[in-house]
């Protein structure tokens, strides 16, 4: 996980104090794994925030006080809330990450079953996180947050897709397929994963369903019919 912003060796406690020199390296060590889950907090406050309310009221000061600390020790963590708002979306982006390279980069899948690992990825991040796949999609869609975001998550997102292209490519291979449009392939099923996430993102209260894996599935099937 990317650490949202170093903690430096006089960092403020939770009252905000600054004034205890750290010159022993058990004490720096205690001092930075502190400051470090001082920042966590932060993070995991502002997910809760803007999943429940939106961006729109979600300042500096109101996480300091969901936190229980200082609007000093908010500052001195992220410096301004758009920097602090970075810090949400690469924590997210590293969450994804890490549970695609688990499911998706299995050792021993063939390249059909990495190609259905990565739809059920997206799908069991969902269930698993509904309030971070919620933020992701306040950010994607809101105007203060949107370039961010893009800055931020559409390199990844362009990466898996190259992944999941790049697997179907294998699976045609493999299996002799001739004449396919990988490359629409690929962005059909990428419309499904993120329309997947913003159906369920409005529509919280729907009973959750096996569409998203059962419609790839089909569209699957259709185009590969020996491989799935």
């Amino acid at each position: 996980m990317k650490t949202p912003k170093a903690v430096t060796a006089t960092a403020p406690d939770e009252a905000g104090d600054t004034s205890t020199p750290m010159t022993k390296t058990g004490r720096k060590d205690r001092r930075h794994l502190r400051g470090q889950a001082s920042a966590q907090r932060i993070i995991d406050t502002t997910i809760r925030l803007i999943g429940e309310e939106g961006i729109a009221g979600v300042t500096m000061q109101r996480i300091a006080s969901e936190v229980g600390s200082s609007n000093a020790l908010v500052v001195f963590h992220f410096g301004s809330k758009e920097k602090l708002f970075r810090a949400v979306l690469e924590y997210l982006n590293d969450q994804f990450e890490s549970l695609w390279q688990k499911t998706v980069w299995k050792p021993g899948l063939s390249a059909a079953e990495r190609v259905i690992a990565s739809i059920d990825c997206a799908r069991h991040f969902r269930i698993q996180h509904p309030d971070w796949v919620t933020v992701w999609v306040v950010f994607g869609g809101d105007r203060q947050t949107m370039q961010l975001d893009r800055m931020i998550s559409l390199p990844s997102d362009q990466a898996y897709l190259a992944q999941s292209r790049a697997f179907l490519t294998e699976v045609a291979r493999e299996g002799g397929y001739e004449g396919l449009d990988i490359d629409t392939l690929a962005e059909g099923l990428n419309y499904l994963v993120h329309g997947a996430w913003y159906w369920d993102t409005f529509n919280p209260d729907t009973v959750r369903s096996d569409a998203l894996h059962a419609t790839a599935l089909a569209l699957l099937r259709q185009a590969f019919p020996k491989s799935f």
